[in-house]
C-alpha cells in the first residue's frame, strides 16, 4: 500500500510525549515512599519502645495513662500519614494518571489508523501540529500564547506547561544570581540524576556536574562579596564531598579568596567572570531536558529539519532546475521562514530521481508528463499546453529558440 502509515516513523519524536507524565508519576511514587519510610520508622521506633516500657510495667501495675497518651500519638502519626498520601493522591497522582490515560489513547490513534491519507491520521496530525505550536512557544518563552493555544485547541493535557513553566521559573532565579531553586530541584531530583550520571562514563558530561557547578557558584559569590569565612564554612560543608571527581576544581576555588574580584590573573578572572550565569542557565536546561527526554531543539524545528532533508538535492541551487512547490528553491521562504533552515541539514539521498520542469518548475510525473521537442528538449505537458494555447497551437523550445505543432511533441516515459 503506497500511503501505509509507517509507525515506527511517526513515534520518533513522541517518546518526551509518554516520558513526561511517566517521570513525574515517579516523583509522586518517591515521594509517597519517604512519607511512608518516615512514618513508618518512627512508629517501629515508638512501638518497640512501648512493647519494652509495657512489659516493665506489668510488674509495677504500669501507668494506664502514659500508655494511652503513646497509644493515641501512634495513631495520630497513622492518621497524619493517611492524610498526607491522600492529599498527594488527589492533587498529584491522580491528575497524572489522567494525562497519561489520554497520552496513551492519543497514541493509540496511530495504530488503528489504516494509512497517511485516512482522515483519523489527519486529525491525528492537525493535533500533532498544534502540540508542537504549544512547544516551540514555551521554548520561546511565549508562555500566554501556548497557554491560550492549549485551551482553544482542547489539549491541555497533551502538552508540558507545568514543566516548561517550572524550568523557566528556575531560569529566572539563576539570572538573578540565585541558585536556591536550582539547588532545590538538584535534591528533589536526585535519583534520577545520579541515575543519568551512572549511564555515562567518567568524566560525565558537564550538565550532569550541574549540582556541584551551583554549589560552586554559591562559593564565588560568598567570596565576591569578601566573606571569607563564610565561604571556607561553606567549601567545607558542601564542596569538599565533591573531591574525588573535583579535586583540582576544588583546590582552584579554594584560592580564590585570595584575589581581589577585579584581579586581571585569568584563571581567577574566569571564576568571577558574571557569564558564568548564563553558562549554569544553559547547563540546567540542558540537564532538565535531558531528564524528560526532551530534545533540545524545538520539535517543530525538528520536523522541518526532517522534511528539507528529504528535499534537499544539489539541483536545489540551479536556476533553470527550480521547482516552485520545493521549499528549499523558494527564494521567499530561503531568506525568511521554512527555507531558512536548509543550510543547517544534509542533502537528501534519492534512489528514484524527480524530474522538474524548466518552464513552470514543476515536477513532471504521470499526471504531468513529460514532452519531448523533436530535438530532445524536454518539457511538462501542462507548461506546453499552456504555450500551445497561447501561441494558436505552436510551441517554442525556451532553450534553443526552435518551434514546432504542439501535435508534433513525443511523450517522454521514465523508466
Amino acid at each position: 500500500m503506497a500511503n501505509k502509515l509507517n509507525v515506527d516513523g511517526v513515534l520518533l519524536l513522541e517518546q518526551p510525549f509518554a516520558r513526561v507524565p511517566y517521570e513525574n508519576y515517579r516523583k509522586i511514587f518517591r515521594t509517597s515512599q519517604k512519607y511512608i519510610e518516615k512514618e513508618l520508622g518512627a512508629l517501629q521506633a515508638t512501638s518497640a519502645e512501648f512493647v519494652k516500657n509495657n512489659a516493665a510495667a506489668s510488674v509495677r501495675m504500669g501507668d494506664v495513662e502514659e500508655s494511652v497518651k503513646t497509644i493515641e500519638c501512634m495513631i495520630g502519626r497513622v492518621e497524619n500519614l493517611k492524610r498526607k498520601l491522600s492529599n498527594l493522591q488527589e492533587t498529584a497522582a491522580r491528575p497524572t494518571q489522567d494525562v497519561m490515560r489520554e497520552r496513551l489513547q492519543h497514541l493509540a490513534t496511530i495504530d488503528a489508523a489504516p494509512s497517511s491519507c485516512s482522515p483519523d491520521f489527519s486529525r491525528w496530525a492537525e493535533t500533532r501540529l498544534d502540540r508542537w505550536l504549544v512547544d516551540w512557544s514555551l521554548r520561546n518563552g511565549k508562555e500566554k500564547t501556548a497557554r491560550q493555544l492549549a485551551k482553544e485547541k482542547d489539549i491541555e493535557t497533551l502538552v508540558d506547561i507545568d514543566l516548561f513553566t517550572d524550568i523557566r521559573r528556575i531560569e529566572e532565579a539563576l539570572r538573578h544570581h540565585s541558585c536556591t531553586e536550582a539547588l532545590a530541584w538538584c535534591n528533589e531530583n536526585k535519583a534520577s540524576l545520579r541515575k543519568m550520571k551512572a549511564s555515562f562514563l567518567p568524566p560525565p558530561p558537564s550538565s550532569l556536574t550541574l549540582e556541584f557547578d551551583l554549589r560552586l557558584q554559591e562559593y564565588i559569590e560568598l567570596t565576591r562579596a569578601r566573606k571569607s569565612m563564610e565561604a571556607i564554612s561553606y567549601a567545607k560543608r558542601h564542596l569538599v564531598q565533591w573531591q574525588e571527581t573535583h579535586y583540582n576544581e576544588i583546590l582552584h576555588a579554594n584560592a580564590l579568596i585570595a584575589f581581589d574580584p577585579s584581579t586581571t590573573c585569568l584563571p581567577y578572572k574566569r571564576l568571577f567572570d558574571p557569564s558564568r550565569w548564563s553558562t549554569l542557565i544553559q547547563s540546567f536546561r540542558q540537564t532538565a531536558y535531558s531528564l524528560n527526554t526532551l530534545p533540545t531543539e524545538p520539535l517543530l524545528n525538528l520536523a522541518l529539519y526532517a522534511g528539507l532533508a528529504s528535499l534537499k538535492t544539489p539541483a536545489c541551487y540551479d536556476p533553470s532546475t527550480k521547482n516552485v512547490d520545493c521549499p528549499v528553491c523558494d527564494g521567499e521562504t530561503r531568506d525568511a521562514g521554512i527555507g531558512s533552515h536548509h543550510g543547517e541539514v544534509p542533502l537528501s539521498h534519492h534512489e528514484n530521481s524527480t524530474i522538474v520542469c524548466r518552464i513552470s518548475g514543476k515536477i513532471m510525473d504521470d499526471v504531468n508528463m513529460p514532452m519531448a521537442f523533436p530535438d530532445g528538449q524536454v518539457y511538462s505537458r501542462e507548461a506546453l499546453e499552456e504555450m500551445a494555447a497561447r501561441d494558436g497551437g505552436i510551441v517554442t523550445c525556451p532553450r534553443s529558440g526552435n518551434k514546432c505543432e504542439f501535435s508534433a511533441l513525443r511523450k517522454v516515459f521514465i523508466s
